[in-house]
């Protein structure tokens, strides 16, 4: 099969055919810096990570691009009402950020650029504007600069709007614009109320960029005018996205040929945000479930499909998780030599659309045979279900012998020290068994499941497992 994609613009799932054969350049709108990361914030960075290796798995070079949006109106009106420095703030939140990302194994991306590192591109991309006739300087003195949405016909085309129908653009005050629905391509500093430090010199004095104009003037600069797919979450289609396509396009560019958009996680139906006082940060989560656990979680659902979030049904995914996990640490001792392959029916998963609940339950139909076959003993056959699963987890970033989870706060001389208390009230559970002594073997197990550990009572004795 062919990879197909959702294509946004078009409203067709379309087969991916890249610029350059073999080669893929993707831009992904990263988050603003402006708070601790939320399980809402990190699900596009999980989906379009699973995009990423699906493509590196199936032969493309990918040029990975997400960006962070490091200096707005919300991280300075956030900064002034801490007493910190915007750039302080900015710099704190994206720690936060890089090391939610990493406990979800989620990989760098082949850059990540920030908006305040790329003010000479943005700069240079506004002056090719107003020299084409599609943005200008505000008249009023305030060093604004904006794009001239009546001048661009094709303005709407993304989100299938009418100018008409539009609302007017709330980024900055209307008395300069032309249009109320113009929208901001450089903000001139405000004095009075702005940090001398959140502002840059350029043509129509000091000030700094709009959010649109950032993510047009860093794919440009690392994809060049063109490129394959640029990707987001469904919230960004308007206005950030519409405007990105507009002005990228009155510049000459012809910007993305596909356009992905990841749907929400919401709690009761709402987009799941710090202000509706339902956020789950992403560290507190993780007191509750592994990482790998979380990002199971995320990934057995369809990308474009909204997610109504509850523990509840974190807990079930991750003892669908921990399911797989058990036949990988029961076959890995028994299995010979394997080869990662991946069955026919999970590369026809992935290839539509990346269907990627489809593609897991492949995963545990392959487990459960796996299992029937491991009570067999030692087969070519339990090899072949053992490889096809690890090649699968690798494609989704759930592989439990990937050195990045190995790396999530591990201590291996710990492991070993619980392993030989567990396995010490083990043996004494066993002996009192062969006593026939069921109460005190009840009492030992009672209490290794309360120190939170399981026990699983097998043919070639007992396991456990946090």
């Amino acid at each position: 099969m062919t990879l197909r994609l959702h294509d946004t613009a078009t409203r067709e799932t379309r087969d991916f055919v890249p610029l350059v054969p073999g080669r893929a350049g993707i831009y992904v709108c990263g988050l603003t810096v402006q708070s601790e990361p939320h399980v809402g914030h990190v699900r596009s960075a999980v989906n379009f990570d699973v995009l990423r290796r699906w493509l590196s798995a199936t032969g493309h070079e990918v040029d990975f691009i997400r960006n962070v949006t490091d200096i707005d109106d919300k991280i300075l009106a956030k900064s002034a009402a801490q007493g910190v420095h915007w750039y302080a703030l900015a710099a704190a939140m994206k720690r936060e950020l890089d090391a939610a990302l990493a406990a979800i194994n989620v990989l760098p991306p082949t850059y990540e650029p920030g908006a305040t590192g790329h003010v000479p591109e943005i700069v240079e991309l506004i002056e090719q504007l107003i020299a084409r006739g599609h943005a200008y300087a505000a008249e009023d003195g305030s060093g604004d600069v904006y794009f001239d949405v009546r001048s661009w016909p094709a303005y709407g085309e993304l989100t299938r709007q009418k100018l008409e129908d539009m609302e007017p653009a709330g980024d900055a005050d209307p008395r300069g614009k032309r249009d109320p629905r113009d929208f901001a391509l450089w903000k001139g500093w405000k004095k009075d109320s702005e940090p001398q430090t959140a502002s840059w010199p350029s043509p129509w004095g000091p000030g700094r960029p709009g959010w649109h104009i950032e993510c047009s003037a860093m794919a440009g600069k690392y994809l060049g005018p063109a490129f394959d797919v640029h990707g987001g979450g469904v919230d960004l289609r308007f206005p950030h996205h519409e405007n990105e396509q507009a002005q990228s396009r009155a510049a000459g560019r012809p910007f993305a040929s596909y356009w992905l958009h990841n749907a929400w996680i919401t709690t009761a139906g709402e987009k799941m945000s710090k202000s509706l006082g339902n956020s789950l940060l992403i560290p507190s989560v993780l007191e509750r479930v592994r990482g790998i656990e979380l990002r199971y979680y995320m990934v057995a659902a369809h990308y474009r499909s909204h997610v109504e979030f509850s523990f509840e049904a974190l807990d079930e995914a991750a003892k669908a998780f921990r399911r797989v996990e058990d036949f990988l640490d029961r076959a890995a001792p028994v299995v010979g030599a394997w080869f990662a392959a991946m069955p026919d029916a999970f590369v026809a998963a992935m290839d539509d659309d990346l269907g990627t609940p489809a593609a897991v339950a492949v995963i545990h139909d392959s487990v459960r045979e796996g299992n029937r076959l491991l009570a067999e003993g030692a087969s070519d056959a339990l090899s072949q279900k053992f490889g096809e699963v690890i090649a699968m987890l690798d494609v989704l970033g759930l592989n439990p012998a990937d050195p990045a989870w190995a790396e999530r706060g591990s201590d291996d001389r710990l492991t070993e020290v619980v392993d030989a208390l567990v396995r010490g009230l083990l043996e004494e559970r066993t002996a009192a068994r062969e006593a026939k002594d069921w109460a005190r073997a009840d009492a030992i197990r009672d209490r290794i499941k309360a120190a939170g550990v399981e026990v699983e009572d097998t043919p070639t004795g007992p396991k456990w497992s946090v």
